[in-house]
């Protein structure tokens, strides 16, 4: 059995550790209220961009429809983007957003698919490295910075050049949906060929340059735009994780705390009374 002294050092430890997870929290807190705003400020401008392409591709038919839009017609060649965070502490969140991409490549190599990997964040690239590593094509970390068009446009302009060059057939973004403080999905989003919102219908407009103009122009920007807000609100969800991880580190530590000081003030009182035992016998037997 630990001794008292052993059991103070000990709480004396898990009181530092809390104070760390505390502090955790605090600037979890406080830097989620920005990665959340940001994220809802780009989800419009998203969301629309969307919409225009929708009721542009509606149109669009036949050989002139840019290949972005409609594919080159094969299904051979993946490339499987996964974006995590470049730090831990944050419960599961990366490890989901991992999961559901391995669980993707799994089943793609299992169907004889030739699969290529982009990972954007450390944790992903960390997690996936020892199964997947020979696929990986390029390496991208997220940074202190909130996500910015700066930061994706690199990444946007090598997963077209890969697809314009002829290496991939379909990309598929992983990341992590945020749904609310308590709530992150991993979500799979499918950027080559463009996924155009089913049910719309084209508006009666007539464009000037054509439709084929302006989605060869639009239609990159849209990988980038939808790689920033995948950014985003892997951000956003990254701090609602970590804020949830650190809160319940911070509630286990005081739990632990009072297990131990009971546990001490137990062990205290017995040496007291083996004391005063030995004691009371000894002068008992003068």
């Amino acid at each position: 059995m630990a001794t008292v002294k052993e059991m103070r050092t000990r709480i004396g430890s898990v009181r530092s550790t809390q104070k760390i997870t505390k502090a955790l929290q605090m600037v979890a807190a406080a830097k989620l209220r920005r990665a959340q705003s940001a994220a809802e400020a780009a989800k419009p401008y998203a969301m629309r961009m969307s919409a225009v392409i929708a009721n542009l591709a509606a149109g669009m038919t036949g050989p002139d429809a840019p290949l972005l839009l409609t594919g080159n017609g094969k299904d051979q060649r993946h490339l499987i983007v996964v974006a995590t965070a470049d730090r831990g502490l944050a419960g599961g969140f990366n490890s989901g957003i991992v999961r559901a991409a391995r669980d993707r490549i799994a089943s793609l190599l299992a169907a004889g698919k030739d699969v290529k990997i982009i990972v954007i964040g450390r944790k992903g690239r960390d997690q996936l490295r020892r199964l997947y590593g020979s696929r990986f094509v390029e390496i991208f970390e997220v940074g202190q910075k909130a996500p910015s068009l700066t930061l994706v446009r690199p990444i946007a302009r090598r997963i077209i050049d890969l697809y314009n060059a002829g290496e991939t057939d379909v990309v598929t973004l992983f990341s992590s949906r945020f749904k609310s403080v308590v709530t992150q999905t991993p979500t799979a989003l499918q950027l080559i060929p463009a996924s155009v919102e089913a049910g719309r219908s084209a508006a009666f407009y007539e464009y000037e340059p054509d439709e084929a103009t302006i989605l060869e122009q639009l239609l990159p920007q849209n990988v980038a735009v939808q790689l920033l807000t995948a950014l985003l609100e892997n951000q956003a969800g990254f701090f609602a994780a970590q804020m949830t991880a650190m809160d319940n580190a911070t509630r286990n530590a005081g739990d632990l705390i009072n297990a131990l000081t009971i546990q001490m003030n137990r062990t205290r009182q017995a040496k007291i009374t083996t004391e005063l035992i030995e004691i009371i016998s000894g002068a008992s037997a003068l």
